[in-house]
Formats: structure tokens, C-alpha cells, sequence
């Protein structure tokens, strides 16, 4: 049901409801980051031209789209810029005139032009994270839990959201698997507990359960976050760990800093899912552990585009 047939005759909704309607429409944290900051740029570009922002006309929101594709501002982010517009109608109970045909035109003719191929966070080989791992420090805090930080991430597909929420009280050792139980992430705000499993490497090196076993033993402690930041101990030049969680800019800068500048931290995700896929494992398995919920996002994800290097052709036998 829209928002708008929740509201009385005046636009309001009814308080009991008010709360619950205001969470269903709200998202993930960075997505309503992401939402805020849009929606600050369409009511300064409304204000700068006289027009009413909510609800806005279809010709406001034409202009604004092709405001945006002329600064220039790339496809997504126009449509993310919409996507925050329209959900700032829902939540006030008002009409919307994003998804109209007309907009959509305007759209179309956009893309044309901006292009609709997105920059994605590129993928890792297995031989890249292991040179990685190989480089680290393994007497100092700091190498201890970037190891474990880059091993886990990679090996549980994790968002960098995911890693800076994850908490000690969330993981459970068992002999087969380190279990990972997430309560919310980005495809599951309801708080419904999903679970990612890591395995038990052959290499002691590279495994990723054997890497959280020695950054815990080095936390010291049984609840609370598992990825920290760190402070200058006693001795000079030591570094001992905080209780103060790793934001996920630092996880961005120290996968850069480990791999190379022109990865992220959502490469961790990326280069799972492309280095399963290349292992001829099911979308229906790499959804067990990525939680997407089609397979579309499988494809988008998985960074075949490489004509030269990802091709059937080459199994031709000629």
C-alpha cells in the first residue's frame, strides 16, 4: 500500500502508524546517508529556482535530471538522486512523479548520453590477497588484524558495513567452520539472523579462521567489536588494540594499502564472488554466503567483462 493511502484528507498520517511507516521506508545506513545528501542538493536546486520541491512537478524533476547529467553526474548516481526524491514523497504522503513516463523519457535520452556503464570495485586474485597476507607483519597488532581483516572479508564476501558491525558475540568456532551470525546488513534490515560460514584453510598462513583465533587472542576479550583501531603502547613502536570500532573509511584505506590503490573494500566482496564463479560454483551457493537475493546481482558482481581473459572461446579446440 502507497504511503499516500495511509494518509488522512490533510497529508497526515496517523500517529500509531506514523513510526512503523517511517521504518518500513527508511534503508540501509549508508543508503539514507546517501538519500539525505541528495535530498539537501534538490531542495538547494529548488530554492535556486523558485519551484516547489514536495511534491515536486514532473517538469521540476525533468530539469533537475538534467541538471544533474550536465554538471556532468554519472547515470547511478541521477537515479539514486530520484530514488531519494521519491521516498521523501512516500514518506510525506504525497504523489510522485518519479517513474512517470515522461521522466523516464528524459532518462533514456540521459543515458544515451552519460552512458549506463557503472565503475565497479575491481576484483582480486587469490594470488593477490595471499602476496598481501605474505607482506604483513605478523609480531605487530596491526598485522595480526589486517591479516584477519582482509581473510575474513574476503572469505565470508563481506560488505565493509558488515565488518566494522560484526561483533564478537556474533561468532561461533565449531569444528567444521568459524559461523558468523548477522542479525542486519544491507539486503536484510528486519533483523532476521543470517548466517555466513568460513572454512578451515590448508595453508595455516591464509586461513581465515586461524587468522580471527590469533587477533582474538590478542583483543583479550569475549564481546564487543571484533575489528578495532589501535594506540601506541608502552614500548616504542608498539601498537596495542582499543575498543573503539574500525569505521569502514579506515577498511577502505587499509585494503588499498595491502593490495594496491586501485581496489576497495567492496573489492573484497567482488573478488569472492568472481573467484567462485570461476570455480564453477552455483549462483545458488554464492547466495548462501553473499545473502544477495537474484541472480542478477550475481552477474553484476562477478566481473567477467574481461573479453580476453573471461571467453568460451577459448575451450573451442581449434
Amino acid at each position: 500500500m502507497p504511503a499516500l493511502a495511509l494518509a488522512d484528507l490533510s497529508g497526515n498520517v496517523a500517529p500509531d502508524v506514523a513510526r512503523f511507516l517511517e521504518l518500513g521506508l527508511e534503508g540501509a545506513e549508508n543508503t539514507r546517508l546517501a538519500y539525505a545528501t541528495d535530498l539537501v542538493t534538490f531542495e538547494a536546486y529548488c530554492l535556486a529556482h523558485q519551484l516547489t520541491p514536495y511534491p515536486a512537478a514532473v517538469t521540476t524533476l525533468a530539469g533537475y535530471v538534467a541538471h544533474l547529467a550536465n554538471l556532468p553526474r554519472k547515470l547511478a548516481t541521477i537515479t539514486r538522486h530520484l530514488a531519494a526524491i521519491q521516498k521523501k514523497h512516500q514518506m510525506l504522503g504525497l504523489p510522485t512523479a518519479v517513474g512517470s513516463p515522461s521522466l523516464d523519457v528524459v532518462l533514456k535520452g540521459v543515458a544515451r548520453v552519460v552512458g549506463k556503464r557503472q565503475k565497479q570495485a575491481p576484483a582480486f586474485s587469490v594470488a593477490d590477497l595471499k602476496n598481501a597476507i605474505k607482506a604483513l607483519d605478523l609480531e605487530t597488532a596491526a598485522g595480526v588484524r589486517d591479516r584477519a581483516l582482509l581473510l575474513l572479508g574476503f572469505a565470508g564476501a563481506f560488505r565493509r558495513s558488515e565488518l566494522v558491525a560484526l561483533d564478537l558475540e556474533q561468532i561461533e568456532l565449531t569444528d567444521a567452520a568459524l559461523v558468523l551470525h548477522m542479525a542486519r546488513s544491507k539486503t536484510n534490515q528486519t533483523g532476521e539472523v543470517e548466517d555466513k560460514a568460513v572454512f578451515y584453510a590448508g595453508n595455516p598462513l591464509f586461513c581465515p579462521v586461524r587468522a580471527f583465533q590469533d587477533w582474538h587472542r590478542l583483543l583479550g576479550r569475549t564481546s564487543g567489536p571484533v575489528f578495532v583501531s589501535l594506540v601506541r603502547g608502552k614500548t616504542v613502536g608498539e601498537a596495542v588494540p582499543t575498543t573503539k570500532r574500525l569505521s569502514d573509511v579506515r577498511v577502505n584505506r587499509l585494503v588499498k594499502l595491502h593490495l594496491g590503490d586501485k581496489y576497495s573494500a567492496h573489492s573484497l566482496r567482488a573478488s569472492f564472488i568472481t573467484t567462485a564463479k570461476l570455480n564453477g560454483q552455483s549462483n545458488e551457493f554464492i547466495k548462501n554466503q553473499t545473502k544477495q537475493k537474484t541472480d542478477v546481482m550475481i552477474s553484476r558482481y562477478s566481473r567477467l567483462g574481461d573479453v580476453i581473459k573471461y571467453n568460451a572461446a577459448y575451450s573451442l579446440g581449434l
